[in-house]
């Protein structure tokens, strides 16, 4: 079987951040362990992945968290509803930037958000829908 694609997401809490991207991105859960969950779908996997508690004991995360958008990379995900996603993000901690704020581009639209920890995402629904 070939590796799906995927991404490494550290997290201070793992189960909270992984609930973020199960309701919001659509991903499964499809195994916890050790500090760590697998989601995924049919061509992503993502491993949410617990900071050492050494590490972690010296981060705060604020309520709303303090955004880390000055970073090298930035996921994206596709949704069926930016305006559902946008809905739903408050609820578990995290956001997406106000629909002022959408562009179009390539056959989609798309917004900014992020998730529990502050880690910038983009989220993307199909520019037909």
């Amino acid at each position: 079987m070939q590796p799906k694609p995927g991404a490494v997401v550290f997290a201070k809490d793992p189960a909270r951040v992984a609930r973020f991207y199960e309701v919001i991105a659509g991903l499964s859960v499809v195994q916890v362990e050790n500090g760590h969950v697998i989601l995924e779908s049919d061509v992503i996997q993502v491993v949410v992945h617990a900071i050492p508690q050494r590490v972690a004991d010296s981060i705060t995360i604020a309520s709303p968290p303090e955004l880390r958008d000055e970073r090298a990379i930035k996921l994206f995900f596709p949704v069926a509803s930016l305006a559902e996603a946008r809905d739903k993000a408050p609820a578990l901690g995290g956001g997406l930037s106000p629909e002022k704020k959408e562009w179009e581009a390539r056959g989609f639209r798309a917004s900014d958000g992020y998730d529990p920890e502050g880690n910038v995402v983009q989220f993307r629904e199909d520019a037909a829908s």
